[in-house]
């Protein structure tokens, strides 16, 4: 019995819902001389009053990474709508969200 109750345990930790997360809204190619992309996540977290961060991420044609942004998320409500630029070193095609955490860089939480 006792290995039941561990087993749902870890079950729990490594599959039940994450404490922050994010999923895409949107996604636009930016005008301009250099390529960019813009991505609107809604973040949504089980502590609001803490900051976060989420990395966002765009992809050329062929289905690589060619840019790669860290977005603050200040505290505030359990869902939060965020849009971010990310640039890019090729065209961008599509844009996702790579993961979010609570563990905020110690540069982006300065004001």
């Amino acid at each position: 019995m006792a290995f039941g109750g561990v087993l749902t345990y870890v079950a729990y930790q490594n599959l039940g819902s994450t404490p922050i997360e994010a999923q895409r809204l949107g996604f636009a190619e930016q005008p301009g001389p250099a390529p960019a992309m813009s991505i609107t996540i809604d973040v949504t977290r089980d502590e609001p009053a803490k900051p976060g961060v989420c990395i966002v991420r765009v992809r050329d044609i062929s289905g690589a990474e060619s840019g790669r942004r860290e977005v603050y998320v200040p505290p505030g409500e359990t869902s939060t709508v965020i849009t971010s630029v990310v640039q890019s070193m090729t065209r961008p095609v599509t844009a996702d969200v790579f993961g979010c955490s609570y563990s905020v860089p110690e540069y982006l939480s300065r004001p």
